[in-house]
């Protein structure tokens, strides 16, 4: 009674919200046999919910809200792990097809040297260093 007479001062978009709620829980109820079993669907609502919605908390009744931070936390921490990983030192490799492609412009064409070879390669769209495309030809 005291829960129907509360609702009475509330707003409409706070009930639609708390209906909102309430739905997604009792969908993650059904779904589940023994245990709660919660989708990654569900911890992404719960987590969007809890950041747009004041008042979450007490509109959660299947889980406990710690719960629902603890997750919105790690994911935060997977995205910054994830974001800040390791990258490849170094220059980038030589694809296989520019070194093949070194080789046959030196083979048919026997007096071009490094130079002449690295602008032929600049005009085609391959950026590639002088020093790169000697290192790549074939040593007579």
């Amino acid at each position: 009674m005291a829960t129907f007479v509360h609702s009475l001062f509330k707003s409409h978009r706070q009930l639609t919200l708390e209906n909102l709620a309430l739905r997604q829980q009792l969908a993650m109820l059904k779904s589940s046999v023994k245990r709660l079993h919660v989708s990654p669907a569900d911890r992404l609502f719960w987590i969007l919910f809890s950041k747009y919605v004041d008042g979450w908390r007490t509109m959660l009744h299947a889980l406990h809200p710690d719960t629902v931070v603890r997750w919105h936390r790690e994911g935060f921490r997977r995205y910054w792990t994830w974001k800040s990983r390791r990258q490849r030192a170094g220059r980038p490799p030589v694809d296989k097809e520019i070194r093949k492609l070194i080789r046959q412009m030196q083979s048919a064409n026997v007096g071009w040297g490094a130079p002449r070879i690295h602008g032929e390669l600049l005009k085609l769209g391959i950026d590639i260093s002088q020093a790169t495309v000697s290192k790549y030809m074939v040593r007579l």
